[in-house]
């Protein structure tokens, strides 16, 4: 269908800037937000937009990857002596992005990956500023919702001289922002794409959505389960019927999918991996910490070490974990060459002060890993 000239106008703006918001599109094309809303409602229904607001990814190839979930700043401070309560204490702080779906996509460009992320941010400084740097970082942040009246979400960290942990507090309310409704807004993003990954932040009936969605796009989904309370999120989806093709967890989150606390024995997790994949998960990888990882597929089961590091700071080890892990894979390499990818992305993370290492690149991953050079890699 033709579009008519405002039309045409309101979707040149939305392309020049996609993260505008209603009352900015309005004031530049003269008009009022709900005019705005009403047009944007026609581009939808004549295939202009896959929703409100929203344009599917140019040009971004079969190998796309569109991570679901948190997004927040991390903020660390560090005591200079040891802490003193009920005062104020000199020391230092740092600011940086973070949440998990955030880390995994920035991750995933860095390893040469087509990436969109979808999450729910404020309208505010820490958001514009968190967006500046994750589309800096090769991110497509176009999908991501500015909610109104939520603040971004923030991690803070107060950690004493040594590095270890004071107290921390996670502000993390604006990822309950994304909705079913959002979610169902976005679905155009998913058209394509060869993988998603959920976040275990997403609230309950936005990962049902999303994995019901993902089913109809014929996309696999990966869970990452993130702790073991939001682990337990899945359980209710699996018994009906609603299963990811791969879920990441630790051994604890392992626990809280089945519903009870497991041994860390190799028998008792690929007895555990069993019965999640006799509830539809093709792939289970469990993360043992420095015991390294069970990875069960439908082809077999491996175990594999964990790579020796210097440990800096253990902050992303596992967002980097499953970014490599399905870099590897998308570049044609078997699940467990890809994870052991994983490891090798997760020792070089530990190394680094960041939460994303700047060291991290295909080349880097595959020196560590002793992997061979594939065709479609860099070398």
């Amino acid at each position: 269908m033709a579009l008519t000239e405002t039309e045409a106008a309101l979707l040149a703006l939305i392309r020049e800037s996609p993260l505008a918001a209603p009352e900015d599109l309005a004031r530049r094309l003269g008009t009022s937000r709900a005019a705005v809303n009403v047009h944007v409602s026609h581009l939808v229904k004549k295939g202009a937009l896959l929703g409100r607001g929203y344009l599917l990814p140019p040009d971004q190839g079969p190998g796309r990857v569109v991570v679901v979930g948190g997004a927040n700043v991390d903020v660390k401070a560090r005591t200079l002596a040891p802490v003193v309560p009920g005062t104020s204490n000199p020391g230092a702080a740092a600011q940086a992005p973070g949440g998990v779906a955030r880390n995994v996509a920035e991750n995933l460009a860095r390893l040469g990956v087509a990436v969109s992320l979808i999450a729910a941010v404020g309208r505010d400084s820490l958001g514009d500023w968190l967006l500046r740097e994750t589309e800096a970082a090769g991110v497509d942040v176009r999908a991501v919702l500015r909610a109104p009246g939520v603040a971004t979400g923030t991690y803070t960290a107060v950690l004493d001289p040594g590095g270890e942990l004071v107290v921390a507090v996670a502000a993390m309310a604006a990822t309950e922002a994304l909705t079913p409704a959002e979610m169902q807004a976005r679905r155009g993003v998913l058209r394509g794409a060869a993988w998603v990954v959920a976040d275990g932040n997403l609230p309950p009936p936005t990962l049902s959505h999303l994995l019901t969605l993902a089913h109809d796009a014929g996309v696999p989904v990966v869970f990452e389960p993130v702790s073991v309370p939001k682990a337990a999120r899945l359980r209710p989806l699996l018994a009906s019927g609603l299963a990811p093709h791969t879920v990441t967890p630790n051994v604890a989150e392992l626990g809280a999918l089945l519903g009870r606390a497991l041994p860390d024995e190799p028998g008792a997790l690929h007895a555990a991996a069993a019965e999640l994949q006799a509830q539809g998960v093709a792939v289970v990888w469990v993360r043992r910490g420095e015991r390294g990882s069970l990875l069960a597929t439908p082809q077999g089961t491996w175990e594999l070490p964990a790579l020796p590091a210097q440990v800096r700071d253990v902050t992303g080890a596992g967002d980097a974990m499953l970014a490599a892990f399905l870099a590897a894979l998308l570049s044609g390499r078997p699940p467990q060459e890809a994870a052991r990818a994983g490891h090798a992305a997760a020792a070089l993370t530990v190394e680094s002060e960041f939460a994303v290492s700047p060291t991290l690149t295909p080349a880097a991953i595959q020196a560590r890993a002793g992997l061979s050079p594939q065709p479609q890699e860099a070398p």
